[in-house]
């Protein structure tokens, strides 16, 4: 089966998390900037004319989808990358995802999300299905 995930991280941790995924052998990704606030509401600047709130901070969005049996892994990687301790570190959103289609090849589920050079080639997994 295959997962998504879409993880919200901080604008200055994308490379680590970046580089990070790269390592484990994650291929396909996407990265989107985005604004949003979570508990915190956003955080109050002060300026030459008085503070103001600034409630939409500045995120990343990383959307990634693999197979089940990689999940674990990438996930940890990604808490590991994207980790600083302070409120506004993100969070993890994980789903199924029930079709995926290669629009060049016609290529179908787990066919259509592989790369040469992947985690699952790097582990040996070549064309199983999931």
């Amino acid at each position: 089966m295959l997962k998504k995930i879409e993880a919200i991280i901080r604008e200055d941790k994308m490379n680590d998390v970046k580089d990070a995924l790269k390592e484990l052998g994650i291929v396909g990704m996407n990265i989107f900037e985005i604004r949003g606030h979570g508990r915190q509401g956003g955080i109050t600047l002060a300026g030459r004319s008085g503070t103001y709130q600034v409630d939409m901070l500045p995120k990343i969005q990383v959307n990634i989808v693999l197979s089940d049996r990689n999940l674990e892994e990438t996930i940890d990687a990604i808490l590991k990358a994207a980790y600083t301790g302070e409120t506004g570190d993100g969070l993890i959103f994980v789903s199924p995802v029930d079709e995926v289609i290669r629009i060049r090849t016609r290529e179908r589920g787990y066919d259509a999300v592989m790369y040469p050079g992947d985690i699952d080639e790097r582990k040996g997994r070549g064309a199983e299905k999931s």
